[in-house]
């Protein structure tokens, strides 16, 4: 699995992946819980990953929703 994203904005994981699941592409959100867990301070965020095969299909659909700025860089 590959890192999509990576943020504490629940609306934007949320949408994010209501749009993947639109695609297709199976998603899933990690260090939910530890981010919880942390308080509200930020220091741990949610990363949301995808299948490797399903990366580039992934960038592509956020890149055409304008979100490209979200896009985790690693």
């Amino acid at each position: 699995m590959e890192e999509l994203i990576r943020s504490n904005d629940p609306v934007l994981i949320s949408y994010i992946l209501a749009i993947l699941a639109d695609e297709e592409i199976e998603a899933v959100v990690l260090d939910e819980h530890t981010s919880i867990l942390e308080g509200s301070i930020g220091a741990i965020q949610k990363r949301v990953m995808v299948l490797s095969e399903n990366i580039t299909q992934a960038k592509r659909v956020l890149k055409d929703l304008d979100l490209a700025d979200e896009i985790s860089e690693k």
